[in-house]
């Protein structure tokens, strides 16, 4: 079968893989589940705690191997794992779950941003990543409104099938997806596992740390982890348990979700629009204004959305909170991309900088979250919101230096050669 152009694969996967709801998942664990505010923060840092673990050495197997391989198997068991969730009703069984979702999760993190970026280059990857951004939201709204009809009459069966649809893209991928901007060092040249592994981590690691603004974004991602993962587990218990949803009929909570779901997605979906109008072809500096203006609505956003008394408020707030969050992946990929100019170990760069968000979910989860068991949801997402400060300080420093790396005074060590 003949391969698919790379940008028509992945817009492709943006739009499959946006269709399964984790809303639905959430009102799963809160509804029907009826896990604590611990519980579900544990949930999370199990999952972080597995890609902590696994991050690295899968983003070294991509960057070693194949990136189009690392993308079959996480698809896979992602989808596996999503189907397991609903397969016990029990907090060990949604454990284990989440830790196996974390496992494939790690395989593609890394090595999707690697794959494209390689294959339609680091020059022109930035409006790739704003177009599949949007294309996402489209692929959200679709699947959300499929999920919400479907959980209407069984909410289990909805999760299943966003499982199995996650696992069919990996299927898909083996037959449609191409991969020519990677290419394997030739046999004569390579050493054996363990030592293309090791080559490949020393060499990644060598060259963060002789890039400073590398190191910045890596910090980034540990404190935006830590802030992010209280948001998400919460915003559904908040919700039901503190804010109250509104009382017209006897709608479903699955679908009143649906419904601030569904139009979190069309603003998001408009708004990146301009954002890809105005801004697909933008520098990094303007790049870094924008990350710290939309971290700032994030910030503002989670306290207010915690503060909340009335629903009103409290919509409004998270609408304005996960527009900014959306907003940012394609901008931070974009400048992290440009930031790592030796394609052979991408996929193992990034994968350092999803690691770093691992340990701020994993670390930072279990403290808010019992910060949420001792004085309430409230309070556990207020402090999520306040650790946003240093994310806005460390842009602030990226910003005095124009979003590039100083020139160093001395060469990193170098590379390791197998």
């Amino acid at each position: 079968m003949r391969r698919l152009p790379a940008t028509t694969v992945y817009y492709g996967l943006e739009f499959v893989l946006s269709m399964p709801s984790y809303i639905l998942i959430a009102v799963y664990l809160v509804r029907d589940l009826n896990l604590s505010p611990l519980e579900l923060i544990l949930v999370g840092t199990v999952m972080e705690a597995t890609v902590f673990v696994t991050e690295v050495p899968t983003g070294i197997l991509a960057d070693t191997y194949s990136r189009r391989l690392s993308l079959i198997v996480s698809f896979v068991i992602q989808g596996a794992a999503i189907v397991l969730i609903t397969s016990v009703p029990h907090i060990a069984v949604v454990l284990l779950a989440w830790g196996l979702w974390g496992f494939g999760y790690t395989f593609m993190s890394g090595a999707y941003e690697a794959w494209i970026t390689d294959e339609v280059g680091a020059e022109n990857v930035g409006p790739v990543f704003m177009r599949g951004n949007r294309i996402s939201y489209a692929g959200a709204f679709v699947g959300l409104m499929l999920g919400v009809t479907l959980a209407t009459q069984s909410l289990r069966g909805a999760v299943i099938a966003g499982g199995v649809l996650t696992a069919l893209a990996g299927v898909a991928c083996i037959f449609v997806m191409p991969e020519t901007g990677f290419r394997r060092r030739p046999v004569g040249e390579r050493g054996g596992p363990f030592h293309e592994f090791r080559t490949t981590a020393v060499n990644a690691t060598r060259f963060v740390r002789a890039q400073p603004m590398l190191l910045l974004l890596i910090a980034v991602a540990f404190f935006a982890g830590m802030s992010t993962e209280t948001f998400d587990r919460l915003q559904e218990a908040h919700f039901i348990r503190d804010i109250g949803l509104p009382k017209i009929g006897s709608l479903d909570p699955v679908v009143w979700f649906g419904l601030f779901g569904a139009g979190g997605l069309l603003i998001a979906f408009f708004a990146s629009g301009t954002l890809v109008k105005r801004f697909e072809h933008a520098g990094i500096a303007t790049i870094v204004k924008l990350l710290f203006g939309l971290t700032c609505v994030m910030m503002i956003g989670q306290i207010v959305f915690g503060l909340a008394g009335g629903i009103a408020v409290a919509i409004a707030a998270v609408f304005a909170t996960s527009l900014a969050r959306s907003l940012v992946y394609p901008l931070y990929m974009t400048w992290l991309n440009q930031q790592i100019t030796d394609s052979s170990i991408r996929a193992t760069v990034i994968s350092m900088n999803g690691q770093s968000d691992a340990i701020g979910q994993a670390g930072g989860g279990p403290l808010l979250g019992a910060i949420g068991n001792a004085w309430g949801i409230r309070v556990a997402l207020v402090a999520g919101g306040l650790v946003l400060a240093p994310v806005l300080a460390l842009y602030g420093r990226a910003l005095a230096r124009g979003g590039n790396a100083p020139e160093l005074h001395e060469l990193p060590e170098p590379a390791l050669q197998p």
